[in-house]
């Protein structure tokens, strides 16, 4: 195999992080069609079919920071080719489980395992750009953290027709079946293109030993926080009890453990950091609001086909592409995060004047102006994590991202499942465009006087310039 060059990334790298980096999304995308086809496949009730987009949520929010702090720990090639392995096995299960109503949790454990699989893609992309920084000297790789976010929203566009698709030629099986060749693929591009060692991991003999009790607490806190969230209920309050004693003794004995998990002392010192994290829950809550809780307006208080919904909504997602190429280049944070923001508050206004007979064209710009959040939010986020995170540990704080990622879309489904109650109504729709308004002035407070984001990618802008528009060529 020829040498890496010297003086820019390696472009062989892009194939398996990318397609390490859609993995999730992507599994994300195409079971939302699927659900109501596996239903009646199965004879299951859509309480029990729901456990399919949960039971990966789930195993993604604990494992992303898990995984990723693996990568940190042992390299990223074990952790990549075991991811694909896992991902490959869960499409084997959903390949050979018997059409009958218990073979519905055969799924859910498929789904279960494809997300800890998909777990290694993210951290291991973030931890390779990382790598490659130091080689290279390129402090700031604007167009490859770009190439990452377009390749993420590309799939949110896709994910959903190929996932018809995938129902319509071969059954509700192929949408998940489809990750045994997703995962062979995973393997070979991982085993053909990344190192066995990149150097930001440590050496054998100086290798941390895994925090298992510091592990299994941040578990517990976060799938007690989850289930309740997900099921709002008097009788589930003793969960929240549990998420917020394992809380509490996970940050206890994190302070206490000699190599931790989740590193508390320098998490809490790293208060541009713990900003990051809450500006990936603000924009994750606002996407997930607008992708679930306004289609759902749009089907029956617009009473759209689901077609033409999801027509509607392309321009959000083909908005946040276009801007992500646009502004891709300049590794500057600040000013990206500003006028996300203000776009987000515009959107939620927007949606205030919207009522049954507004014109689609109405719709659409309201979309549109969605689409430059989803855009410069998620490239400017993702930017800043990798500045701000430790470098031996980007992995796992880059798994940790992702953690909030889903807690924003959890925290969405509550949003509007309480607001809409039984009925979808414009009244409603109205009562989420103010959430979306409050969300979006917290976000511009804590991004307008966060000063540490003004520094992000300027000292190297200019040395960097030219060396980031060869990156990908």
């Amino acid at each position: 195999m020829r040498q890496a060059p010297s003086d820019r990334f390696d472009r062989r790298l892009l194939a398996p992080m990318m397609l390490g980096a859609m993995l999730n999304p992507i599994n994300t995308a195409i079971i939302a069609v699927a659900l109501t086809p596996i239903g009646i496949a199965l004879g299951a009730p859509a309480s029990e079919v729901v456990w399919l987009v949960s039971g990966l949520y789930l195993a993604t929010a604990v494992g992303q920071p898990l995984v990723g702090r693996l990568v940190d720990i042992f390299g990223v090639r074990t952790l990549f080719l075991t991811g694909g392995g896992l991902v490959a096995i869960a499409g084997a299960i959903a390949l050979l489980a018997p059409a009958t109503h218990d073979s519905l949790w055969w799924l859910v454990a498929a789904r279960v395992i494809l997300g800890l699989g998909t777990c290694a893609g993210y951290p291991a992309a973030m931890h390779m750009i990382r790598a490659e920084a130091g080689r290279t000297g390129i402090e700031s790789p604007a167009s490859i953290l770009t190439v990452l976010t377009v390749t993420t929203q590309t799939v949110a566009v896709i994910g959903p027709t190929l996932g018809g698709l995938l129902v319509g030629s071969w059954g509700w099986r192929a949408t998940i079946a489809v990750n045994l060749p997703l995962g062979l693929a995973a393997i070979v591009l991982g085993w053909l293109y990344f190192p066995r060692s990149t150097g930001l991991e440590p050496a054998r003999s100086d290798r941390p030993h895994l925090d298992w009790p510091g592990v299994a607490l941040f578990a517990v806190s976060i799938l007690s926080l989850l289930v309740y969230l997900q099921n709002l209920s008097p009788t589930l309050i003793w969960m929240l009890g549990i998420a917020v004693i394992a809380g509490a003794g996970l940050v206890w004995w994190e302070l206490r453990a000699p190599e931790p998990f989740i590193d508390v002392r320098v998490l809490a010192g790293n208060g541009p950091l713990l900003l990051t994290y809450l500006r990936s829950l603000l924009t994750a809550t606002i996407s997930y609001v607008f992708v679930y809780g306004f289609t759902q307006w749009l089907e029956e208080g617009r009473d759209l086909s689901a077609t033409g919904a999801g027509l509607v909504l392309l321009p959000v997602f083909a908005g946040g592409i276009a801007v992500s190429i646009a502004f891709g280049r300049s590794p500057e944070v600040a000013r990206k995060l500003i006028l996300g923001s203000i776009a987000q508050l515009l959107a939620g206004v927007l949606v205030l004047f919207m009522t049954e007979g507004s014109p689609l064209w109405f719709l659409v710009v309201a979309m549109l102006v969605l689409g430059i959040p989803q855009g410069l939010n998620n490239l400017a986020i993702q930017t800043t994590l990798y500045h701000q995170a430790e470098p031996e540990r980007i992995g796992s704080s880059a798994g940790l991202l992702r953690t909030f990622m889903y807690l924003g879309a959890i925290l969405a489904s509550v949003i509007y499942g309480n607001i809409y109650g039984t009925h979808v109504t414009s009244s409603g729709l109205h009562v989420l465009g103010w959430v979306v308004v409050g969300i979006a002035v917290v976000f511009i407070v804590i991004t307008a006087f966060d000063r540490s984001l003004a520094r992000i990618g300027r000292t190297s802008a200019a040395a960097d310039h030219d060396r980031n528009d060869s990156t990908v060529s």
